[in-house]
């Protein structure tokens, strides 16, 4: 009997370009994730939410420079291009599932994420943006039957409800002297109080921190439907030889970025980044140069919860107390050196094993079935978009290795 095309062998010498496309994904998703640990680091571990709404008084001129950098260059970008990251993986394991199980697969591993988003909100931090992506990509999945063209409609008519700023006016944050109080109590509790208090206010503070979300929400399902559309779109998949046109992409979104407002801004930079990026990641030189990201990436979830994990215990009383005591700056130190040893965790780990550890449990619970988890070395096996997995298990791996969330 004859392979499948999607289960072609191939010999493993054999440059794959497509392999190098996915590649480039990962990179994209482990540079992204710096951005992620610095905002939730400087911005939402180190003091409260809702303290970036309040005007800077007092810290040092580097530390508000530092502070003004993140915020006009970093801050929402970092979560668009997750987003659209995450809408990208979603279409990639939509399109090579089996069609006659890709529903129910993919809606079980988008409640298996909610059910991990509500955990990491109410046990870990409330700055979770899982549950987010999980209510998102429930939406967003019936949508993915759609014609191409019709999610690109659909994901530019979010975009540009999210651009209006509706949802802030009908939905607003609470005053400033809400705000003000509301910090003074957070640095209390969260930089002195125990496990069961910071577990109480974290609950408490849920309500106030949901219009954030709410205002966002658009934004992250229109996202989703244009990840979507990319990766329909083929272009994607020939990122190495489009590489000088991404470049001009990511130029056109850079000019499109002056002026711009905060809300278009977001966008248009996490568009430029994300073009950029994967046009220098999918060049011989680029891919050298940036390859380290890559293991990132491919742990991003793993890596993303033990941030949480390693800042709360570094911030939280239940742990060091730092909340409310460190500057931006130092802050931001302390962050990048976790990242950076989650760098060398990931090499660490991927050259072992074939997931992340929480990749591995979510693969197994969307499966329902354990999944490989020592790497193998028997011969290998090459999926249709050119990703090579060991042979023991091709049919699952095939069906995902690329997928991975955000």
């Amino acid at each position: 009997m004859p392979e499948p095309d999607h289960l072609r062998r191939v010999a493993p010498s054999i440059p794959l370009a497509a392999a190098d496309r996915v590649s480039a994904i990962d990179i994209l998703r482990g540079l992204a994730l710096f951005g992620v640990m610095a905002i939730n680091v400087v911005f939402e571990f180190r003091v409260s939410i809702f303290q970036q709404f309040l005007s800077q008084r007092g810290p040092a001129p580097f530390d508000i420079a530092v502070s003004e950098f993140l915020e006009r260059a970093i801050s929402m970008k970092a979560f668009a291009l997750f987003s659209l990251l995450f809408g990208i993986g979603l279409a990639m394991q939509f399109e090579r599932l089996d069609p006659r199980r890709r529903t129910v697969l993919l809606l079980r591993r988008l409640l298996v994420l909610l059910a991990f988003g509500i955990v990491h909100l109410i046990l870990i931090w409330n700055g979770d943006i899982l549950t987010e992506y999980a209510l998102a990509g429930l939406l967003a999945l019936p949508l993915l039957f759609m014609p191409r063209g019709l999610l690109a409609t659909g994901g530019l008519a979010l975009l540009g409800l999210y651009f209006t700023g509706l949802l802030t006016r009908l939905v607003p944050l609470p005053d400033a002297a809400w705000m003000i109080r509301h910090g003074s109590e957070a640095t209390r509790i969260y930089g002195g109080g125990g496990f069961s208090d910071i577990l109480a206010f974290r609950i408490h503070e849920i309500a106030a921190i949901v219009p954030l979300h709410l205002w966002i929400f658009p934004r992250t399902l229109g996202l989703f439907l244009l990840g979507a559309f990319l990766w329909r779109s083929g272009v994607l998949r020939r990122a190495g030889e489009l590489s000088g046109w991404f470049f001009v992409a990511g130029l056109a979104a850079l000019i499109a970025s002056i002026d711009a407002g905060p809300s278009l801004a977001a966008v248009t930079l996490a568009l430029a980044y994300g073009a950029i990026i994967v046009g220098a990641a999918s060049t011989p030189l680029g891919a050298r140069l940036l390859g380290w990201a890559a293991p990132l990436g491919r742990m991003a979830f793993t890596n993303y919860l033990m941030q949480s994990l390693i800042f709360g215990a570094v911030f939280y009383g239940y742990g060091f107390g730092m909340f409310g005591q460190l500057g931006v700056s130092a802050a931001l130190g302390f962050g990048t050196v976790v990242y950076f040893a989650q760098v060398i965790a990931s090499q660490w780990w991927l050259a072992r094993f074939n997931f992340g550890p929480l990749e591995w449990l979510w693969r197994t619970l969307m499966y329902g079935q354990i999944q490989p988890m020592r790497r193998s070395y028997a011969p290998a096996v090459m999926c249709d978009a050119g990703v090579t997995v060991p042979q023991d298990d091709p049919t699952i791996a095939c069906a995902e290795n690329v997928a991975t969330m955000t």
